[in-house]
Protein backbone atom coordinates (compact mmCIF):
# COMPACT_ATOMS: atom_id res chain seq x y z
CA UNK A 1 0.00 0.00 0.00
CA UNK A 2 1.86 3.26 -0.93
CA UNK A 3 1.41 6.20 1.32
CA UNK A 4 -0.65 9.94 0.35
CA UNK A 5 1.21 11.27 -2.11
CA UNK A 6 2.40 14.79 -2.07
CA UNK A 7 2.22 15.53 -5.63
CA UNK A 8 -0.35 17.67 -7.11
CA UNK A 9 0.72 16.81 -10.55
CA UNK A 10 0.30 12.84 -10.06
CA UNK A 11 1.67 11.96 -13.58
CA UNK A 12 4.30 9.42 -11.97
CA UNK A 13 1.93 7.49 -9.76
CA UNK A 14 -0.70 7.46 -12.15
CA UNK A 15 1.86 6.01 -15.10
CA UNK A 16 3.35 2.96 -12.04
CA UNK A 17 3.03 -0.06 -13.54
CA UNK A 18 0.72 -2.52 -12.10
CA UNK A 19 1.38 -3.79 -8.31
CA UNK A 20 1.07 -7.12 -9.78
CA UNK A 21 4.01 -6.97 -11.98
CA UNK A 22 6.23 -4.81 -9.34
CA UNK A 23 9.09 -7.01 -8.02
CA UNK A 24 9.09 -8.19 -4.21
CA UNK A 25 10.43 -5.37 -2.35
CA UNK A 26 12.81 -6.65 0.80
CA UNK A 27 12.36 -3.49 2.76
CA UNK A 28 13.55 -5.18 6.24
CA UNK A 29 16.04 -2.87 8.07
CA UNK A 30 15.14 -0.21 5.78
CA UNK A 31 12.75 1.57 7.88
CA UNK A 32 11.73 5.56 6.96
CA UNK A 33 9.32 7.99 8.10
CA UNK A 34 6.02 7.57 5.79
CA UNK A 35 7.12 11.13 5.03
CA UNK A 36 10.32 12.01 3.69
CA UNK A 37 12.30 14.33 1.24
CA UNK A 38 15.72 13.30 0.44
CA UNK A 39 16.62 16.43 -0.76
CA UNK A 40 16.12 17.45 2.99
CA UNK A 41 17.62 14.42 4.51
CA UNK A 42 20.85 15.14 2.61
CA UNK A 43 21.63 18.90 3.49
CA UNK A 44 19.34 20.67 6.02
CA UNK A 45 19.24 17.45 7.62
CA UNK A 46 22.74 17.27 7.62
CA UNK A 47 23.09 20.61 9.08
CA UNK A 48 21.12 20.20 12.12
CA UNK A 49 23.24 17.00 12.68
CA UNK A 50 25.93 18.99 13.16
CA UNK A 51 28.22 18.89 9.48
CA UNK A 52 27.33 22.53 8.73
CA UNK A 53 31.18 23.38 8.61
CA UNK A 54 32.48 20.31 6.97
CA UNK A 55 32.89 20.45 3.45
CA UNK A 56 29.85 19.00 1.12
CA UNK A 57 30.97 19.56 -2.60
CA UNK A 58 34.38 20.32 -4.12
CA UNK A 59 34.59 21.65 -7.47
CA UNK A 60 35.04 24.53 -10.41
CA UNK A 61 38.09 25.70 -7.75
CA UNK A 62 35.58 26.16 -4.68
CA UNK A 63 34.73 24.30 -1.79
CA UNK A 64 31.23 24.26 -0.23
CA UNK A 65 30.37 23.49 3.27
CA UNK A 66 26.79 21.37 4.23
CA UNK A 67 25.41 25.00 5.49
CA UNK A 68 26.22 26.39 2.31
CA UNK A 69 25.02 23.90 0.22
CA UNK A 70 21.57 23.57 2.53
CA UNK A 71 21.26 27.49 2.14
CA UNK A 72 22.23 27.56 -2.03
CA UNK A 73 19.57 24.69 -2.42
CA UNK A 74 16.77 26.51 -0.62
CA UNK A 75 16.91 29.54 -2.73
CA UNK A 76 17.12 28.04 -5.80
CA UNK A 77 13.64 25.86 -4.45
CA UNK A 78 12.23 29.38 -3.98
CA UNK A 79 13.20 30.38 -7.34
CA UNK A 80 11.83 26.90 -9.07
CA UNK A 81 8.69 27.49 -6.89
CA UNK A 82 7.71 31.07 -6.81
CA UNK A 83 9.12 32.25 -9.90
CA UNK A 84 9.08 29.43 -12.40
CA UNK A 85 6.19 27.43 -11.54
CA UNK A 86 7.27 24.52 -10.17
CA UNK A 87 4.43 22.14 -8.43
CA UNK A 88 5.13 18.53 -6.84
CA UNK A 89 4.91 16.43 -8.84
CA UNK A 90 5.87 18.20 -12.49
CA UNK A 91 9.34 16.49 -14.24
CA UNK A 92 12.35 18.79 -14.24
CA UNK A 93 14.79 17.48 -16.42
CA UNK A 94 18.84 18.87 -15.76
CA UNK A 95 21.11 18.77 -18.60
CA UNK A 96 24.93 19.69 -16.93
CA UNK A 97 28.48 18.32 -17.00
CA UNK A 98 29.05 16.63 -13.54
CA UNK A 99 29.96 19.73 -11.21
CA UNK A 100 28.14 21.18 -8.02
CA UNK A 101 25.85 23.70 -9.55
CA UNK A 102 24.52 20.49 -11.32
CA UNK A 103 23.80 18.63 -7.80
CA UNK A 104 22.35 21.53 -6.54
CA UNK A 105 19.74 22.13 -8.98
CA UNK A 106 18.89 18.27 -8.34
CA UNK A 107 18.47 18.67 -4.84
CA UNK A 108 16.29 21.98 -4.88
CA UNK A 109 14.21 20.81 -7.47
CA UNK A 110 13.53 17.62 -5.11
CA UNK A 111 12.70 20.03 -2.60
CA UNK A 112 10.77 21.52 -3.95
CA UNK A 113 8.72 18.25 -4.79
CA UNK A 114 9.58 17.48 -8.60
CA UNK A 115 10.15 14.92 -10.13
CA UNK A 116 14.34 15.20 -11.34
CA UNK A 117 15.69 13.16 -14.76
CA UNK A 118 19.02 13.91 -14.83
CA UNK A 119 20.30 14.13 -18.43
CA UNK A 120 24.32 13.45 -19.76
CA UNK A 121 25.46 16.19 -21.93
CA UNK A 122 26.30 14.83 -24.42
CA UNK A 123 22.80 14.10 -25.72
CA UNK A 124 21.77 15.88 -28.38
CA UNK A 125 18.30 17.10 -29.49
CA UNK A 126 16.78 14.23 -30.50
CA UNK A 127 17.36 12.16 -27.97
CA UNK A 128 16.62 15.04 -25.05
CA UNK A 129 12.92 14.94 -27.76
CA UNK A 130 12.19 10.95 -26.50
CA UNK A 131 12.78 11.71 -22.46
CA UNK A 132 10.89 14.75 -22.64
CA UNK A 133 8.16 12.80 -24.43
CA UNK A 134 8.39 9.86 -22.29
CA UNK A 135 8.28 11.52 -19.09
CA UNK A 136 6.27 14.46 -20.50
CA UNK A 137 8.84 17.04 -18.67
CA UNK A 138 7.63 20.81 -18.05
CA UNK A 139 10.58 22.61 -16.83
CA UNK A 140 14.78 21.96 -18.27
CA UNK A 141 17.80 23.24 -16.18
CA UNK A 142 20.34 23.84 -18.03
CA UNK A 143 23.96 24.79 -17.77
CA UNK A 144 23.60 28.05 -20.20
CA UNK A 145 27.11 26.48 -21.95
CA UNK A 146 24.96 23.37 -23.34
CA UNK A 147 21.44 25.72 -23.94
CA UNK A 148 22.07 24.52 -27.89
CA UNK A 149 20.36 21.20 -28.19
CA UNK A 150 18.06 21.88 -25.19
CA UNK A 151 16.35 25.06 -26.68
CA UNK A 152 16.41 22.89 -30.25
CA UNK A 153 14.66 20.33 -28.22
CA UNK A 154 12.11 23.12 -26.64
CA UNK A 155 11.24 24.32 -30.08
CA UNK A 156 9.16 21.49 -31.02
CA UNK A 157 7.96 19.89 -27.84
CA UNK A 158 4.55 19.69 -26.73
CA UNK A 159 5.14 19.36 -23.05
CA UNK A 160 8.52 21.42 -22.35
CA UNK A 161 7.44 25.30 -21.43
CA UNK A 162 10.13 26.81 -19.53
CA UNK A 163 13.88 26.46 -20.15
CA UNK A 164 16.35 28.35 -17.84
CA UNK A 165 19.95 28.34 -17.76
CA UNK A 166 22.18 27.93 -14.48
CA UNK A 167 25.84 28.87 -14.61
CA UNK A 168 27.90 25.74 -14.28
CA UNK A 169 30.67 27.47 -13.04
CA UNK A 170 31.26 29.70 -9.84
CA UNK A 171 30.42 32.84 -11.03
CA UNK A 172 26.53 32.03 -10.76
CA UNK A 173 26.01 34.81 -13.52
CA UNK A 174 23.03 33.31 -15.04
CA UNK A 175 19.17 33.45 -14.92
CA UNK A 176 17.82 30.75 -12.63
CA UNK A 177 20.85 32.23 -10.50
CA UNK A 178 19.51 35.53 -10.65
CA UNK A 179 16.29 34.49 -10.01
CA UNK A 180 17.69 32.77 -6.35
CA UNK A 181 20.10 35.59 -5.50
CA UNK A 182 17.52 37.78 -3.18
CA UNK A 183 15.50 34.70 -2.24
CA UNK A 184 15.73 33.95 1.66
CA UNK A 185 17.67 30.99 2.98
CA UNK A 186 14.90 29.00 4.06
CA UNK A 187 12.30 26.98 2.53
CA UNK A 188 9.57 24.61 3.34
CA UNK A 189 10.02 21.71 1.42
CA UNK A 190 7.47 19.75 0.32
CA UNK A 191 6.55 16.73 2.56
CA UNK A 192 6.55 14.19 0.22
CA UNK A 193 5.56 10.40 0.91
CA UNK A 194 8.69 8.51 1.18
CA UNK A 195 7.48 6.39 -1.76
CA UNK A 196 6.58 9.26 -3.99
CA UNK A 197 8.73 9.21 -7.13
CA UNK A 198 11.89 11.50 -6.78
CA UNK A 199 13.82 10.54 -9.56
CA UNK A 200 13.25 9.01 -12.87
CA UNK A 201 16.52 6.85 -14.48
CA UNK A 202 16.65 6.69 -17.92
CA UNK A 203 18.45 3.26 -18.96
CA UNK A 204 21.42 4.62 -20.88
CA UNK A 205 21.52 2.84 -24.24
CA UNK A 206 18.11 1.81 -24.68
CA UNK A 207 16.90 0.82 -28.15
CA UNK A 208 13.49 2.19 -29.43
CA UNK A 209 11.29 4.12 -26.74
CA UNK A 210 13.54 5.17 -24.22
CA UNK A 211 12.82 3.09 -20.75
CA UNK A 212 12.60 5.10 -17.14
CA UNK A 213 12.93 3.65 -13.96
CA UNK A 214 10.90 5.20 -10.90
CA UNK A 215 13.01 5.17 -8.16
CA UNK A 216 11.13 6.94 -4.70
CA UNK A 217 12.36 8.79 -1.95
CA UNK A 218 13.32 6.12 0.34
CA UNK A 219 14.95 4.25 -2.79
CA UNK A 220 17.65 7.06 -2.73
CA UNK A 221 18.26 6.30 1.15
CA UNK A 222 18.41 2.82 0.84
CA UNK A 223 21.42 2.23 -1.49
CA UNK A 224 23.23 4.61 1.02
CA UNK A 225 22.03 2.77 3.93
CA UNK A 226 22.97 -0.40 2.61
CA UNK A 227 25.72 -0.51 -0.14
CA UNK A 228 27.32 2.24 0.99
CA UNK A 229 27.48 1.62 4.81
CA UNK A 230 27.57 -2.00 4.64
CA UNK A 231 30.72 -2.60 1.80
CA UNK A 232 32.42 1.18 1.83
CA UNK A 233 32.04 1.54 5.57
CA UNK A 234 31.72 6.03 4.56
CA UNK A 235 32.69 8.36 7.35
CA UNK A 236 32.65 11.85 7.31
CA UNK A 237 36.45 11.91 6.56
CA UNK A 238 36.18 9.91 3.27
CA UNK A 239 36.62 12.42 0.15
CA UNK A 240 34.62 10.88 -3.11
CA UNK A 241 35.98 11.15 -7.15
CA UNK A 242 35.01 8.86 -10.11
CA UNK A 243 33.99 9.04 -13.49
CA UNK A 244 30.41 8.45 -14.16
CA UNK A 245 28.01 11.08 -15.07
CA UNK A 246 25.52 12.00 -12.38
CA UNK A 247 23.22 11.58 -15.10
CA UNK A 248 23.69 7.68 -14.79
CA UNK A 249 22.30 6.29 -11.02
CA UNK A 250 25.59 5.02 -10.62
CA UNK A 251 27.17 8.27 -10.80
CA UNK A 252 24.45 10.11 -8.55
CA UNK A 253 24.85 7.45 -6.01
CA UNK A 254 28.53 7.46 -5.50
CA UNK A 255 28.93 11.01 -6.28
CA UNK A 256 26.40 12.71 -4.43
CA UNK A 257 24.19 10.53 -2.39
CA UNK A 258 26.99 8.31 -0.66
CA UNK A 259 29.18 11.28 0.27
CA UNK A 260 25.99 13.73 1.87
CA UNK A 261 24.39 10.70 3.25
CA UNK A 262 27.57 10.63 5.75
CA UNK A 263 28.92 14.12 6.61
CA UNK A 264 31.77 13.13 3.42
CA UNK A 265 32.94 15.45 0.78
CA UNK A 266 32.43 14.88 -3.10
CA UNK A 267 35.04 16.44 -5.53
CA UNK A 268 33.36 16.60 -9.04
CA UNK A 269 34.97 16.24 -12.08
CA UNK A 270 33.22 17.73 -15.45
CA UNK A 271 36.43 16.26 -17.45
CA UNK A 272 36.98 13.36 -15.59
CA UNK A 273 39.63 11.62 -17.34
CA UNK A 274 42.22 9.84 -15.39
CA UNK A 275 44.97 12.24 -15.52
CA UNK A 276 42.47 14.56 -14.10
CA UNK A 277 41.09 12.24 -11.37
CA UNK A 278 44.74 11.33 -10.46
CA UNK A 279 45.52 14.80 -9.81
CA UNK A 280 42.42 15.62 -7.75
CA UNK A 281 43.21 12.01 -6.02
CA UNK A 282 46.65 13.65 -4.99
CA UNK A 283 45.35 17.24 -4.10
CA UNK A 284 42.71 16.47 -1.79
CA UNK A 285 43.59 13.02 -0.59
CA UNK A 286 40.81 11.03 -2.38
CA UNK A 287 39.49 7.68 -0.19
CA UNK A 288 37.23 6.65 -2.53
CA UNK A 289 37.25 6.50 -6.47
CA UNK A 290 34.46 4.90 -8.98
CA UNK A 291 35.17 4.52 -12.22
CA UNK A 292 35.52 1.74 -14.67
CA UNK A 293 38.53 -0.60 -15.24
CA UNK A 294 40.07 1.49 -18.34
CA UNK A 295 40.44 4.54 -16.31
CA UNK A 296 42.38 2.05 -13.26
CA UNK A 297 44.31 0.92 -16.23
CA UNK A 298 45.70 4.34 -16.93
CA UNK A 299 46.42 5.12 -12.93
CA UNK A 300 48.44 2.43 -12.60
CA UNK A 301 50.38 3.44 -15.10
CA UNK A 302 50.68 6.66 -13.70
CA UNK A 303 52.00 5.33 -10.09
CA UNK A 304 54.16 4.06 -12.02
CA UNK A 305 55.57 7.51 -13.24
CA UNK A 306 55.02 8.57 -9.80
CA UNK A 307 51.17 9.76 -8.90
CA UNK A 308 50.99 9.07 -5.13
CA UNK A 309 47.23 7.55 -4.93
CA UNK A 310 48.15 6.23 -1.98
CA UNK A 311 44.80 7.92 -0.03
CA UNK A 312 42.31 6.03 -1.44
CA UNK A 313 41.35 3.18 0.68
CA UNK A 314 38.49 1.99 -2.11
CA UNK A 315 38.34 1.54 -5.18
CA UNK A 316 35.14 0.98 -6.62
CA UNK A 317 34.87 -0.81 -9.90
CA UNK A 318 31.62 -1.06 -12.08
CA UNK A 319 30.01 -0.55 -15.65
CA UNK A 320 32.04 -3.37 -17.27
CA UNK A 321 33.31 -6.62 -16.18
CA UNK A 322 36.49 -5.91 -13.91
CA UNK A 323 39.54 -8.23 -15.53
CA UNK A 324 42.14 -10.23 -13.29
CA UNK A 325 45.21 -8.64 -14.20
CA UNK A 326 43.91 -5.31 -13.22
CA UNK A 327 42.40 -6.47 -9.95
CA UNK A 328 46.03 -8.14 -9.37
CA UNK A 329 48.33 -5.00 -10.54
CA UNK A 330 46.26 -2.84 -8.16
CA UNK A 331 46.18 -5.16 -5.51
CA UNK A 332 50.22 -6.07 -6.02
CA UNK A 333 51.18 -2.06 -6.44
CA UNK A 334 48.78 -0.57 -3.29
CA UNK A 335 48.20 -3.31 -0.97
CA UNK A 336 44.22 -2.68 -1.45
CA UNK A 337 41.58 -4.77 -3.27
CA UNK A 338 39.88 -3.63 -5.90
CA UNK A 339 36.32 -3.86 -5.14
CA UNK A 340 34.27 -5.03 -7.98
CA UNK A 341 30.31 -4.92 -8.01
CA UNK A 342 27.43 -4.76 -10.25
CA UNK A 343 24.42 -2.60 -10.76
CA UNK A 344 21.15 -1.62 -12.95
CA UNK A 345 19.60 1.54 -13.57
CA UNK A 346 16.87 -0.48 -12.68
CA UNK A 347 17.90 -1.44 -9.49
CA UNK A 348 19.03 2.25 -8.94
CA UNK A 349 22.93 1.10 -7.66
CA UNK A 350 25.01 -2.02 -7.01
CA UNK A 351 23.74 -4.58 -5.29
CA UNK A 352 26.39 -7.52 -5.88
CA UNK A 353 29.86 -6.80 -4.86
CA UNK A 354 33.38 -7.85 -3.74
CA UNK A 355 34.21 -6.53 0.16
CA UNK A 356 37.13 -5.34 1.59
CA UNK A 357 37.67 -8.47 3.87
CA UNK A 358 36.35 -11.01 0.81
CA UNK A 359 37.32 -10.41 -2.54
CA UNK A 360 39.10 -12.52 -5.13
CA UNK A 361 39.50 -11.76 -8.90
CA UNK A 362 37.22 -12.86 -11.98
CA UNK A 363 34.33 -12.67 -9.10
CA UNK A 364 31.63 -10.11 -8.84
CA UNK A 365 30.99 -10.87 -4.98
CA UNK A 366 27.85 -11.77 -3.11
CA UNK A 367 24.35 -9.61 -2.54
CA UNK A 368 24.86 -6.52 -0.70
CA UNK A 369 22.87 -6.96 2.56
CA UNK A 370 19.05 -6.81 2.23
CA UNK A 371 19.43 -8.68 -1.64
CA UNK A 372 18.85 -12.01 -2.79
CA UNK A 373 20.40 -13.43 -5.96
CA UNK A 374 19.89 -16.62 -7.50
CA UNK A 375 20.95 -17.86 -11.39
CA UNK A 376 17.95 -19.53 -13.45
CA UNK A 377 17.39 -21.35 -16.47
CA UNK A 378 14.63 -19.52 -19.44
CA UNK A 379 11.96 -21.02 -17.23
CA UNK A 380 12.74 -19.79 -13.93
CA UNK A 381 14.03 -22.63 -12.68
CA UNK A 382 17.63 -22.40 -10.72
CA UNK A 383 20.56 -23.76 -12.41
CA UNK A 384 23.56 -26.31 -10.98
CA UNK A 385 25.84 -24.48 -8.88
CA UNK A 386 28.45 -23.72 -11.59
CA UNK A 387 26.63 -23.71 -14.65
CA UNK A 388 25.39 -20.42 -16.05
CA UNK A 389 22.68 -18.84 -16.37
CA UNK A 390 20.08 -15.48 -16.05
CA UNK A 391 20.72 -13.53 -12.84
CA UNK A 392 17.36 -12.90 -11.03
CA UNK A 393 17.65 -10.54 -8.24
CA UNK A 394 15.39 -8.94 -5.66
CA UNK A 395 15.59 -6.31 -2.31
CA UNK A 396 14.74 -3.04 -0.83
CA UNK A 397 14.75 -2.03 -4.51
CA UNK A 398 13.98 -2.70 -8.02
CA UNK A 399 12.49 -2.27 -11.33
CA UNK A 400 9.69 0.28 -12.23
CA UNK A 401 9.33 1.14 -15.21
CA UNK A 402 7.38 3.90 -16.35
CA UNK A 403 4.51 3.26 -18.17
CA UNK A 404 6.27 0.54 -20.13
CA UNK A 405 5.23 -3.27 -21.30
CA UNK A 406 8.91 -4.29 -20.51
CA UNK A 407 8.44 -4.40 -17.20
CA UNK A 408 6.84 -7.85 -17.75
CA UNK A 409 10.11 -8.64 -18.96
CA UNK A 410 12.12 -7.41 -16.28
CA UNK A 411 9.83 -8.43 -13.81
CA UNK A 412 9.28 -12.58 -13.35
CA UNK A 413 7.37 -13.53 -10.46
CA UNK A 414 9.28 -10.87 -7.87
CA UNK A 415 12.64 -11.06 -9.61
CA UNK A 416 14.42 -8.35 -11.15
CA UNK A 417 15.68 -10.25 -14.34
CA UNK A 418 19.06 -8.10 -14.98
CA UNK A 419 19.81 -8.99 -18.60
CA UNK A 420 23.00 -11.01 -17.61
CA UNK A 421 24.36 -14.05 -17.73
CA UNK A 422 26.39 -15.42 -14.40
CA UNK A 423 27.34 -18.76 -12.65
CA UNK A 424 27.44 -19.29 -8.68
CA UNK A 425 29.98 -21.25 -7.41
CA UNK A 426 29.54 -23.80 -4.50
CA UNK A 427 30.35 -21.44 -1.98
CA UNK A 428 27.60 -18.99 -3.32
CA UNK A 429 30.19 -16.03 -4.90
CA UNK A 430 28.86 -14.83 -8.36
CA UNK A 431 30.61 -14.97 -11.85
CA UNK A 432 30.05 -12.60 -14.27
CA UNK A 433 29.71 -14.25 -17.91
CA UNK A 434 28.40 -11.72 -20.34
CA UNK A 435 25.13 -10.01 -20.95
CA UNK A 436 21.96 -12.03 -22.14
CA UNK A 437 21.44 -8.97 -25.40
CA UNK A 438 23.58 -7.10 -27.73
CA UNK A 439 23.91 -4.18 -25.81
CA UNK A 440 27.92 -2.84 -26.27
CA UNK A 441 29.30 -2.15 -23.12
CA UNK A 442 32.49 0.16 -23.87
CA UNK A 443 34.23 1.75 -21.29
CA UNK A 444 31.58 1.62 -18.62
CA UNK A 445 28.84 3.52 -21.19
CA UNK A 446 25.97 0.73 -22.81
CA UNK A 447 25.66 1.66 -26.21
CA UNK A 448 22.65 -0.31 -28.22
CA UNK A 449 23.64 -1.40 -31.87
CA UNK A 450 19.97 -0.80 -33.25
CA UNK A 451 20.35 3.22 -31.93
CA UNK A 452 24.15 3.20 -33.74
CA UNK A 453 22.67 1.70 -36.78
CA UNK A 454 19.86 4.09 -37.08
CA UNK A 455 22.41 6.75 -36.94
CA UNK A 456 24.06 5.40 -39.81
CA UNK A 457 21.34 4.66 -42.07
CA UNK A 458 20.46 8.29 -42.02
CA UNK A 459 23.20 9.18 -44.33
CA UNK A 460 22.48 9.07 -47.96
CA UNK A 461 25.92 7.05 -48.47
CA UNK A 462 25.01 4.11 -46.52
CA UNK A 463 22.63 1.47 -48.14
CA UNK A 464 22.65 -1.02 -44.89
CA UNK A 465 24.60 -1.72 -41.92
CA UNK A 466 24.96 -3.92 -38.56
CA UNK A 467 26.47 -3.01 -35.53
CA UNK A 468 28.31 -5.24 -33.37
CA UNK A 469 30.91 -5.15 -30.13
CA UNK A 470 34.47 -6.00 -30.96
CA UNK A 471 37.33 -7.17 -28.25
CA UNK A 472 39.22 -4.12 -27.17
CA UNK A 473 41.93 -4.32 -24.61
CA UNK A 474 41.54 -0.97 -23.69
CA UNK A 475 37.92 -0.39 -23.21
CA UNK A 476 36.27 -3.94 -23.04
CA UNK A 477 34.62 -3.62 -26.38
CA UNK A 478 34.10 -1.02 -29.00
CA UNK A 479 31.37 -0.01 -31.64
CA UNK A 480 32.31 -2.11 -34.87
CA UNK A 481 30.10 -1.50 -37.83
CA UNK A 482 29.49 -3.47 -40.77
CA UNK A 483 28.57 -0.88 -44.08
CA UNK A 484 27.01 -1.39 -47.19
CA UNK A 485 27.56 1.80 -49.04
CA UNK A 486 25.27 2.74 -52.11
CA UNK A 487 26.80 2.28 -55.44
CA UNK A 488 29.79 4.06 -56.86
CA UNK A 489 30.61 5.41 -52.63
CA UNK A 490 34.06 4.81 -51.98
CA UNK A 491 34.41 3.02 -48.79
CA UNK A 492 37.76 4.45 -47.90
CA UNK A 493 39.51 6.77 -44.72
CA UNK A 494 37.47 9.97 -45.66
CA UNK A 495 34.37 7.65 -45.68
CA UNK A 496 35.11 6.26 -42.32
CA UNK A 497 35.43 9.79 -40.83
CA UNK A 498 32.70 10.85 -42.43
CA UNK A 499 30.35 8.01 -41.12
CA UNK A 500 31.75 8.54 -37.71
CA UNK A 501 31.02 12.30 -37.99
CA UNK A 502 28.02 12.00 -39.09
CA UNK A 503 26.79 9.50 -36.01
CA UNK A 504 28.49 11.77 -33.56
CA UNK A 505 26.64 14.54 -34.48
CA UNK A 506 23.04 12.34 -34.85
CA UNK A 507 23.57 10.65 -31.32
CA UNK A 508 25.65 11.05 -28.32
CA UNK A 509 29.57 10.94 -29.62
CA UNK A 510 30.48 8.16 -27.57
CA UNK A 511 28.50 6.03 -29.12
CA UNK A 512 30.11 6.41 -32.46
CA UNK A 513 31.57 3.42 -34.04
CA UNK A 514 35.62 3.20 -33.63
CA UNK A 515 35.60 0.17 -36.70
CA UNK A 516 33.70 0.62 -39.52
CA UNK A 517 33.93 -2.39 -42.13
CA UNK A 518 32.91 -1.94 -45.71
CA UNK A 519 31.43 -4.45 -46.70
CA UNK A 520 29.67 -5.71 -50.04
CA UNK A 521 26.55 -7.45 -48.00
CA UNK A 522 25.78 -8.22 -44.84
CA UNK A 523 25.13 -12.04 -44.00
CA UNK A 524 21.29 -12.74 -43.35
CA UNK A 525 18.88 -15.40 -43.18
CA UNK A 526 16.34 -16.88 -45.58
CA UNK A 527 13.76 -14.60 -44.42
CA UNK A 528 16.24 -11.40 -44.46
CA UNK A 529 17.72 -10.90 -41.02
CA UNK A 530 20.73 -9.88 -40.70
CA UNK A 531 23.10 -12.30 -39.09
CA UNK A 532 25.04 -10.58 -36.18
CA UNK A 533 26.14 -13.67 -34.75
CA UNK A 534 28.28 -14.38 -37.78
CA UNK A 535 29.83 -10.62 -37.87
CA UNK A 536 30.67 -11.25 -34.35
CA UNK A 537 32.88 -13.86 -35.44
CA UNK A 538 34.58 -12.23 -37.56
CA UNK A 539 35.88 -9.83 -35.37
Amino acid sequence: MLGTSAHTDTFTRDNLPDPADWPDFLLEGFAYPDRLNVGVELTDAMVEKGFGDHTALIGNGRRRTYKELADWTNKLARALVEDLGVRPGNRVLIRSANNPAMVACWLAATKAGAVVVNTMPMLRARELAAIVDKAEISHALCDTRLMDEMTTCAKTSDFLRTVVGFDGTSNHDAELDRLALEKPVKFDAVATSADDVALLGFTSGTTGSPKATMHFHRDLLIIADGYAREVLGVTPEDVFVGSPPLAFTFGLGGLAVFPLRFGAAATLLETASPPNMIEIIEKFNATVCFTAPTAYRAMLQAMEDGADLSSLRAAVSAGETLPAPVYHDWKKKTGKPMLDGIGATEMLHIFISNRFDDHKAACTGKPVTGYEARVIDEDGAEVPRGEVGRLAVRGPTGCRYLADDRQKVYVKDGWNITGDSFSMDENGYLHFAARNDDMIISAGYNIAGPEVEAALLSHPMVSECAVVAAPDEARGAIVQAHVVLVEGAAGDANMVKLLQDHVKAEIAPYKYPRDIRFVDELPKTATGKIQRFALREKT
